[in-house]
């Protein structure tokens, strides 16, 4: 098992979010570990200011739920590498939607941007389990089978 750290940040509305450090193309981003988060999920306008062409991304006719609506464009893109401390997978395919406003949210309470969310698409096949009181995602370093 693979321990990686994560902070608990506060939100006003006596919530929390878990924010981790991911490496995507050789740069680091701030990640929400989200248990409700079907699929990882990275921000578009975060990838393309990172320098990764729009040319990448691969159009979808799927129409993305949650984070308030049902109608949001969506495109997934397949990464070469997504690292989390000194663990890592290979070609991961994510989608890619505009999350603008959760980092405009973040920003107006004074909380850095993120890159998107980690969701189950890793939290279950890699075993996933949070500790809160370590403040530590376990994550297999292989696939679970079944």
């Amino acid at each position: 098992m693979h321990k990686i750290p994560f902070e608990v940040i506060s939100l006003q509305a006596d919530g929390f979010h878990i924010i981790t450090e991911v490496e995507i193309f050789d740069k680091k981003f701030n990640l929400v570990i989200d248990t409700g988060a079907s699929k990882t999920v990275l921000d578009k306008d975060t990838l393309l200011h990172s320098g990764i062409d729009e040319e990448n991304f691969q159009s979808t006719d799927i129409l993305s739920t949650g984070l308030g609506t049902n109608s949001m464009e969506s495109f997934m893109l397949t990464l070469p590498e997504f690292k989390l401390q000194d663990w890592s997978v290979k070609d991961l395919s994510v989608a890619v939607l505009d999350l603008s406003a959760i980092n405009h949210a973040y920003s107006q309470i004074d909380l850095e941007p993120i890159i998107g969310v980690l969701g189950g698409d890793i939290l279950k096949p890699y075993g996933g389990v949070i500790n809160y009181k370590t403040s530590t995602l376990l994550l297999n370093k292989y696939k679970k089978l079944g």
